[in-house]
C-alpha cells in the first residue's frame, strides 16, 4: 500500500532559464577578460563562444532537468527518476542557489534542482526527517 504524500516539488522551466542564463552571462565576462588578459585581439569571441555552447546545453539537458518530481511521504523523499532516500539516512538539508541537497549518514549526496522556493523546501525536509537544516 503505498504511503500519502505529505509534499511534492517539480523543477520550474523558468527557474532552469534563469540559472542558465546567469551563467552564461557570468562566464561570458570571465572568457572575455581572459581573452583581454592574454593580449587577444578579439575578445568578443569568448562571450559568443560561451552563450552559444551553453546554449546548447542547456537546450539538450532541459528535457532531463525540468519537470523533475521529488515526493515526501513519512518515511521517503522519492524522485520521478527513480531515487528514494530513507528518511532515517538523512544526515543534513541545506540549499544551494535554487537546489536542495540531502545528504545521507552515507555520505550520498543528491540535488533537487531548479526549484521555485528551495528554502521552504529544504525546511520540509529537514522537519521531516528531524535533523537540523544547515
Amino acid at each position: 500500500m503505498a504511503e500519502p504524500v505529505l509534499a511534492s516539488w517539480t523543477s520550474d522551466k523558468a527557474t532552469y532559464v534563469r540559472g542558465s542564463v546567469t551563467l552564461a552571462a557570468i562566464c561570458s565576462v570571465a572568457a572575455a577578460a581572459v581573452l583581454v588578459v592574454m593580449g587577444n585581439p578579439t575578445p568578443w569571441v569568448g562571450p559568443v563562444g560561451v552563450v552559444l555552447a551553453l546554449g546548447v546545453r542547456g537546450f539538450y539537458l532541459a528535457s532531463e532537468e525540468i519537470g523533475v518530481r521529488w515526493e515526501l511521504t513519512e518515511t521517503t523523499l522519492s524522485s520521478s527518476f527513480g531515487k528514494r532516500i530513507a528518511l532515517r539516512d538523512v544526515e543534513r538539508v541545506r540549499t544551494i542557489g535554487t537546489a536542495v541537497q540531502v545528504v545521507t549518514r552515507g555520505g550520498d549526496k543528491h540535488l533537487m534542482k531548479h526549484l521555485t522556493d528551495p528554502e521552504a523546501a529544504r525546511s520540509r525536509i529537514a522537519a521531516a526527517a528531524g535533523v537540523e537544516t544547515a
